[in-house]
């Protein structure tokens, strides 16, 4: 995988409406949905500024919501600070409220909050969830049902620092005992504890190949 992620020529802090340039010249890189929140414990900060510290070791593309703040400022400012690259896709309205990082390698200025997921999904070759809030966990969710759709044929990594994640990890158990979720679905994401295990695992993830098709042509 590394080879596939590796980032060339890339122009520095380039704002832009229009990702078309972008997808037609670049290799993909991975999507980390995460929190924005700065006042939550200091070993998530720490994790996202390992995950940073890795990417960049790995010639890995960060793609993130370009963020400044919480844990999706520290994993852009380490991938940064380590010379790596960070692709940053954000509203407009989230531009003008302030809150976006101001020294990405790229920005991707988007519509509305719908193109800005999307987008983030379509350049991506894997998606990661570092923790988060309510707009990570609607992320994380959205990621899985598109996989489930077989919109999105990706590797999907939880990282599960200081059990953080323990609770939504039991309730997707409880969907499967309960028949609301097919039990091989749970095929569709695995579960790590630190950054360095979600890196390796980029490399070694099955194939996933959904049971159906319910369109002949799907997109997101």
């Amino acid at each position: 995988m590394h080879s596939d992620l590796s980032r060339k020529n890339m122009k520095v802090n380039k704002t832009e409406n229009d990702a078309s340039e972008f997808l037609e010249t670049q290799n993909l890189g991975v999507v980390v949905y995460c929190a924005s929140s700065p006042q939550i414990g200091q070993n998530y900060f720490e994790a996202a500024e390992r995950l940073g510290q890795l990417f960049a070791e790995q010639g890995i593309a960060v793609i993130n919501g370009a963020g400044k703040q919480g844990l999706m400022g520290a994993l852009n400012d380490s991938t940064l600070a380590h010379g790596g690259t960070s692709i940053g896709v954000i509203p407009k309205f989230m531009v003008d409220a302030g809150w976006c990082h101001e020294s990405l390698t790229r920005t991707i200025l988007t519509d509305t909050i719908h193109e800005r997921k999307s987008l983030m999904a379509e350049i991506s070759n894997a998606a990661i969830a570092l923790p988060g809030g309510i707009g990570t966990l609607e992320e994380l969710a959205e990621i899985i049902t598109w996989k489930q759709l077989g919109l999105y044929n990706k590797p999907i990594i939880i990282i599960n620092i200081n059990g953080y994640y323990d609770l939504l990890l039991r309730f997707l158990d409880k969907m499967m005992t309960e028949q609301f979720m097919n039990p091989d679905h749970c095929q569709m994401w695995k579960v790590v504890s630190t950054p360095e295990e979600a890196i390796e695992l980029l490399n070694n993830f099955p194939a996933w190949i959904p049971t159906f098709s319910k369109y002949d042509k799907k997109e997101l």
